[in-house]
Parts: structure tokens; sequence; C-alpha cells
């Protein structure tokens, strides 16, 4: 896309959705915004909360498309991140590097700040992939940040020093320099009994925390608070999630691909009260467990 003249279309920041108190933000109701350029490649974006502590969105890329960057829109951010792919199949490459890494439907990589980033999908399915990272934008952890590094003139997707040196003693890159992706799969999550919900831990760093929740039928977690901004973002079934807030109550419905944004101070539960099992992805940054006395 370009502006008058035919000049670049010049950056913008990405819409910054923010609540006071818990809400449900729904599939209908997410904030959309298109990001990018012709050279970057635009992208839709549903973005579901931009908090002061977390950002959490969801990027549509159109089958055989996908994102790089440009001297106005560069991907490299000052966050940790964890990209969950809803449906389609991913191709994440770091073009600094030369990793690329395939991350099918319902699996997860994470990777921290300073890592160049473009993502393609794979095969005839558009890609639906949800995106948590922390600090968030309003930090200036993300464009304003990536906009004053080094620009990455050349890209490339090969890495040419791993040939001849990977064989069955090898297991992907150990033989190579160390990988900037972190794939994330069922071996390599930790889990955790709250209530009857099963919680299995995806990555906790310093700044974030994103783990996969499932709810068996009539199954209710714990009601809990979190040092940080939450978000249960359903990608199964229908959960009911009920917030306490200010002496406030809160009950929210919600379907596959809406979320409930949890602020700080506030305390949730989450509960399946139809007859199958339903999942989620709960981001909370920058603490899961609750900060001061109460920890």
């Amino acid at each position: 896309m370009t502006g008058t003249a035919g000049t670049p279309r010049p950056y913008a920041p990405s819409p910054r959705p923010t609540f006071e108190v818990p809400t449900l933000v729904t599939r209908q109701s997410v904030t959309r915004h298109i990001w990018g350029d012709t050279e970057a490649g635009e992208v839709m974006d549903w973005i579901y909360v931009s908090s002061r502590s977390l950002h959490v969105l969801k990027f549509g890329v159109a089958p055989g498309q996908g994102f790089r960057h440009s001297q106005e829109f560069r991907t490299v951010f000052r966050a940790d991140e964890l990209l969950h792919v809803l449906s389609g199949t991913m191709i994440l490459t770091n073009p600094e590097t030369g990793e690329v890494v395939r991350v099918e439907e319902g699996g997860n990589v994470g990777f921290g700040a300073d890592t160049w980033h473009h993502a393609f999908a794979e095969g005839t399915k558009a890609l639906r992939v949800l995106e948590i990272f922390a600090p968030p934008p309003s930090a200036g952890t993300a464009g304003t940040y990536a906009r004053q590094q080094p620009y990455l003139a050349e890209s490339r997707y090969t890495r040419d020093e791993l040939l001849g040196r990977l064989d069955h003693r090898t297991r992907g890159g150990e033989a190579g320099p160390q990988s900037s992706f972190r794939p994330i799969g069922a071996a390599d999550q930790v889990h955790r009994r709250e209530g009857s919900a099963l919680v299995s831990l995806l990555v906790s760093t310093d700044q974030l925390t994103v783990a996969a929740v499932r709810v068996s039928p009539g199954g209710c977690s714990d009601e809990r608070a979190h040092g940080g901004d939450a978000m249960v973002f359903v990608t199964s079934g229908r959960l009911v999630v009920r917030c306490r807030h200010e002496g406030q109550t809160y009950v929210f419905e919600a379907d596959p691909h809406d979320a409930v944004y949890v602020p700080e101070g506030a305390t949730r539960e989450i509960r399946n009260v139809e007859d199958g099992d339903a999942t989620a992805l709960l981001g909370v940054a920058p603490d899961y467990l609750p900060r001061g006395p109460a920890s």
C-alpha cells in the first residue's frame, strides 16, 4: 500500500484497546487492524487487548502468503512472545540467522526479545495465529523500538553452516548456533492442577506466562488472582469465566475465539457447564502469582 505520490505508507502504531474492568471481548467486537505495507506484506490483525502489561492479538495470513519486514514495518521487538497456531500451518523464520521452524495447527513456539521473525502460511489453508507478548507496545517494545534498531537489509532462510554437520548424534541445530525459536511440544509442558482444571505451562519468563487450560464437563478452576493483567482466550468448547473486581462480580460466557480480559487486582474462575471438554489459552503478564504480601 502506498500513500500520495507513490511514497510508502508510513508506520502508524496499531490500536491499543484497553479496559479498566473485567471485559468480554468477542470475535465480533474485537478491534480490527491491517498491519504492514507492500514490501513487508499486509496482515489482518484482531487485537483483543493492549493493556499496560499485556498485548494479545490474532493475526491472519492468506494461503501462500506471509509477512516479512520493511523500513517502516520491522519485526523485531523488545518482548517475550508466544505464538499459538489456531488453524493452518505456519513457517516461522528468523531472517537474521536463517532459522526456519514449521508449526502445525495447535502447535506453539516461543521466542525472546530482539528476535527478527517472518511468518508464512504453508499449504492451501489460511493461517490464524494467536500472538501473546509482554511487555506490551505501550511500554515502547514494539514498532517504536523496532524502528530504532539497525535495519536488516538482507534476509536469509537457510543455515548452510549446518550442512555436513547433522547426523543421528545431533538433534536439529545442536551442531550449530543456538536456536532463537523454542517449539513447545507436549513433553515441554509443565502441568498444574488448579481446582479441577488442568493448567499446562507453555512458557513462563520474568515478563510473560502462557498456559493451556483444559476444563472437563462440570469442572471449575479455583478462584485466583495474578500479579498482572490476564486474558483467557477460548480455543474450543464454551467456558464461563467469573471475575470479582472492586466489589463487583462479572460473569461471562465465552465461545471459541472469544476472550475475557482480567485486570490486575481482579480474581478469575474458569468453569465448564457444557457436556464436552473446553480449552483456552491463558496469558498473564508480568507475574502469574500475586505480587506483594499476598504471594
